[in-house]
């Protein structure tokens, strides 16, 4: 699917720049930041997902831990 990126010129600049930093075209710099963002977000997601069933679990003994 095509898609228009609208940049301002220090945007375009940046992108440029990396692409011939990493000896690789504009397109792959910004599908390879939208792989990483995205692997980020879902292993947020899941850290969340962990917490959410783990944290009631062990309240009672944070708190009587105490603050950190």
């Amino acid at each position: 699917m095509a898609m228009t990126l609208r940049l301002t010129e220090e945007e375009n600049r940046r992108l440029a720049e990396l692409a011939a930093a990493e000896g690789r075209s504009k397109q792959e710099v910004v599908r390879s930041a939208l792989a990483e963002r995205w692997a980020r977000q879902q292993k947020e997601q899941r850290l969340d997902d962990v917490m959410q069933r783990v944290l009631p679990r062990y309240r009672g003994l944070l708190e009587r831990l105490g603050p950190a």
